[in-house]
């Protein structure tokens, strides 16, 4: 539950949805895993066995740097990658870590559509992560369905896809929000 103080009232606000996704996929943790493992290898080769890693090994300054940013710091930006999505009463959220620092807002009010949809990411909208196309934003972190939205802004359509293992619930969600606003 979402609450917030103004004066001396306390504002709850229950949250309807709320789905946290990892990009946790096997091809994910294979890309990621490469990388890591030939970096703690070539550095314990050459760092700690004192046997230079490859042909034409790299000064021993260069393979702490490449141990710390593909041993260390890639993985962990991987593995802190979440999408969090959650419908409340008067709004759609979604927050992309560690890209966004707050929840993006999006007003029920302002919602034309919802459909739940089965999409070719890379097709429909060039992969998975934050994706600005010619079909609109999309929001994706796994897998091939999702919800999208048509949003009223003015006398203009703006669409947004969010993707989701379990859209029918976000979709439901959103109707549900809907009815209470009206």
């Amino acid at each position: 539950m979402y609450c917030a103080t103004e004066g001396m009232s306390r504002i709850c606000n229950p949250v309807l949805y709320r789905e946290v996704q990892k990009m946790d996929q096997l091809w994910i943790r294979i890309a990621v895993g490469i990388p890591v493992v030939i970096s703690w290898y070539g550095a314990y080769q050459q760092l700690i066995l004192r046997k230079p890693f490859g042909n034409n090994p790299a000064p021993d300054w260069m393979m702490l740097v490449l141990l710390v940013v593909f041993g260390a710091i890639f993985p962990l930006f991987f593995h802190s990658l979440k999408m969090s999505t959650e419908v409340r009463k008067e709004g759609l959220y979604v927050c992309f870590h560690p890209f966004h620092f707050s929840f993006r807002t999006f007003p029920i009010k302002t919602i034309r559509s919802c459909e739940v949809i089965t999409y070719n990411p890379i097709r429909d909208y060039g992969g998975w992560g934050i994706r600005y196309g010619l079909k609109g934003t999309a929001y994706n972190v796994k897998g091939n369905r999702g919800v999208l939205f048509e949003f009223s802004e003015g006398n203009k359509a703006k669409r947004l896809m969010i993707g989701s293992q379990t859209p029918e619930k976000l979709s439901e969600a959103v109707n549900r929000a809907i009815k209470m606003q009206n």
